[in-house]
């Protein structure tokens, strides 16, 4: 797609190994990133390094997961490392067809054992994007709700296009009406379908935990991706939706 109209994908890539005994499937998850044909890829759980799994898996790639992922396909790309440990670190990652412009990670952990972040970048038509992994309990996604509205705030102007998706743990939809309330959101699963797309656990979704917010876009398609397939290779399913700037 051009500049304007882009499809966006997110998925919450489990740090490449299957659901269930342990496999690594980076191999399918390119394929099936590939196959999507999506402009931008929000991902999250992407390890940057792990010396264990380096010395120990056979497939495990020489370069890091973004990088293996992204490939020839996605040339720009920007990692936020969140989660550091003595053999390596995993975070957020954004793969984009077009150059950043500008990006940065913002730290959003307020749970000494649970280290988050929001990848925040700017490509071109001054578009912001936003990927974001919100924790596990709900005192915790309340205060990084918080840090997101005001960041967005702070730092984004209100005119300017905004994409914030990834894996936001929400099953309560707390989060949500936050957002749409507090920065003027819309949810493109929302939009189109009536409802959050549900998307967890992948090989039987119950839970809407994934979602992509937009603002300064018109919404085109919105659907989960949930094949049997893709519920190889995450225990969430992935979404994309189809978007062009607003009165172009």
């Amino acid at each position: 797609m051009s500049g304007t109209h882009l499809r966006i994908l997110t998925l919450n890539i489990h740090k490449g190994f299957a659901m269930g005994p342990r496999r690594l499937v980076l191999s399918h998850i390119r394929e099936q990133l590939r196959a999507s044909k999506a402009d931008l890829v929000f991902l999250q759980e992407v390890v940057g390094d792990n010396q264990k799994h380096r010395k120990k898996l056979q497939h495990w790639p020489a370069e890091t997961q973004l990088e293996y992922l992204a490939d020839t396909v996605w040339t720009h790309h920007a990692y936020g490392k969140n989660a550091i440990y003595q053999h390596g670190h995993h975070g957020n990652a954004i793969l984009s067809a077009n150059p950043f412009l500008s990006w940065d990670n913002i730290d959003a952990s307020f749970v000494n054992f649970s280290h988050r972040g929001f990848l925040h970048g700017v490509i071109a038509n001054n578009i912001h994007l936003i990927c974001i992994h919100f924790g596990l309990f709900e005192k915790e996604r309340r205060l990084q709700t918080l840090r997101l509205i005001e960041h967005t705030r702070r730092c984004i102007p209100d005119d300017a296009p905004l994409v914030i998706a990834g894996d936001f743990n929400d099953w309560r939809q707390i989060t949500h009406r936050a957002l749409l309330s507090g920065l003027g959101l819309v949810e493109a699963h929302e939009a189109v379908n009536g409802a959050c797309a549900r998307t967890f656990p992948a090989f039987l979704p119950v839970l809407p935990m994934d979602r992509i917010y937009l603002r300064g876009f018109d919404i085109h398609a919105c659907a989960t991706l949930s094949g049997n397939h893709w519920r190889e290779f995450s225990d969430h399913c992935a979404m994309t939706t189809d978007i062009s700037l607003a009165g172009v």
